[in-house]
This record gives structure tokens, sequence and C-alpha cells, in this order.
């Protein structure tokens, strides 16, 4: 049985909690989606463990997050498990610049599956990263928000904390 590591950040915008497994950070998001952290981690690990600790410098990266610094997240270890395909979905969200935002037809059309758009909102949804794997970037072809984990309200203020006019 695996041992996972986690702590809780307190954010300007909510309580975050992030788990490490073999020293890189495994998950990240809003503390009131324990059953969505329970959901991911059960189908990354099977059975695991898990302990309040913390090795990585996650809270000195969130902070400087919330203060501006973009490169705040830059040389992170990170582990994301998934699919080959929601891996090629969530590596495309990490290039999609600050301040910036795209639609889930484009970012389809960014990893060449331009059907995929629904394949592509799924695996966006399913984002184990939130913020440091930006799946908030994302929104519908009209501009509109659609769906985030953290709520609507919660990607507004990200999309607007990063710069972007909406």
């Amino acid at each position: 049985m695996r041992t996972l590591f986690y702590d809780v950040y307190q954010s300007p915008i909510g309580d975050i909690t992030f788990v490490e497994f073999d020293d890189a950070l495994c998950y990240l998001d809003f503390s009131e989606n324990s059953d969505r952290l329970k959901r991911l981690l059960t189908i990354r690990f099977g059975k695991y463990r898990i302990e309040r600790g913390s090795i990585l410098e996650i809270h000195s990266r969130l902070d400087a997050y919330f203060d501006f610094d973009w490169s705040a997240f830059d040389g992170l270890s990170i582990t994301t498990g998934g699919t080959e395909f929601q891996q090629s979905v969530w590596r495309e969200l990490g290039r999609i610049p600050t301040g910036s935002a795209i639609s889930y037809q484009q970012l389809a059309k960014t990893i060449n599956k331009p059907k995929a758009i629904r394949a592509v909102a799924s695996s966006n949804a399913r984002n184990p990263i939130s913020i440091i794997i930006p799946c908030h970037r994302v929104i519908g072809k009209n501009g509109a928000l659609r769906g985030y984990a953290g709520g609507l309200k919660r990607k507004q203020w990200l999309l607007e904390h990063e710069g972007m006019k909406l």
C-alpha cells in the first residue's frame, strides 16, 4: 500500500489540499472537493494511506503565484497519472499563456484531435493538479465560462487574477 502525504494551503479563494507521492505533487484542488480527491486518488493508486506532512515547497510556491509571480511553479516536480490522451490534454493546458484562455474546441485542434471536444472536456475535468495545470484557462467557444471543479466564481477569479479581461 502506498503512502501519500497531504497538506492544506489557505488561499485568498479558499483552502487548497495538495497531495505528494514520491517527492512529486500528484493532486491539488480546493479542499471542499474531498469526494473528488478520494475518487482521483483511488483511480490512480488503488488502496493507499494518506498522512499529513509535506516536503515540497508548495506553500511558498502558491504564495508566490497569488502574489502575481507567474513563474512560481517552474521546475516543480509533478506526476499526473492518467491515460496518454489525458496527459496530452494536460500538457497542452500548461502551454496556455497566463492571462489568456482558449476554447475546448481550440484545445482539441491543438492536440490534433479536432473532433474530440467532449473527450478533451472530460480530460480537463479530470485534471488532478488544478491551478498549476491551468484547466481554468479553458472556456466555451463563445467566451462563456464553463465547468470548473472549484466553481465558476473561482474560475473567474483565477482568470482575472492572471490578468484576463472578462
